[in-house]
């Protein structure tokens, strides 16, 4: 399948940047289940900056790859801003990378949690640590696509020259 173009060109925006920053990115997805990696390795080219991935859908592999605490997760749950920031850091760890970035969210159609279909938080890790709480109104795809084309506009800011 061909690569959606907007989401292309933002993936070519991220990929440009590290390069010139000489840095190296990783990636945690939850909701959006390797999407963001996929978009992130339809770039030529992209092993000169892209490390890899984890998707960390059950809350077993953000504990045990990610070192998300587990009191983060009983006391916010996993789709919250304290999870997307610590699964951000912990990728970033892990595949000792230069920038980590996260997402983890309730793609749809049904709430979890007592939390709402199309609730997601976006980290991102450099130095210091920042996330962003989206709320998209879509089908389930439309919200993970929505997802990956947050990050990535976050991912081009984070790293302006």
């Amino acid at each position: 399948m061909p690569p959606d173009s907007e989401v292309f060109a933002l993936a070519q925006q991220v990929g440009e940047r590290l390069r010139q920053r000489g840095q190296w990115l990783a990636v945690a997805e939850s909701c959006t289940g390797g999407l963001l990696g996929a978009a992130l390795t339809d770039v030529p080219g992209s092993s000169a900056y892209f490390l890899g991935g984890i998707i960390c859908y059950a809350d077993r592999v953000k504990v045990d790859l990610l070192r998300v605490p587990e009191p983060t997760l009983r006391q916010h749950g996993a789709v919250s801003e304290q999870t997307a920031a610590a699964m951000a850091e912990g990728v970033r760890q892990l595949l000792r990378a230069d920038v980590g970035v996260s997402i983890t969210g309730v793609a749809g159609p049904d709430a979890e949690e007592s939390k709402p279909a199309g609730l997601t938080f976006i980290g991102i890790a450099t130095d210091v640590s920042k996330t962003h709480r989206f709320q998209w109104n879509g089908d389930r795809w439309d919200n993970r696509r929505r997802s990956v084309i947050a990050a990535l506009e976050l991912l081009v800011r984070a790293l302006e020259l």
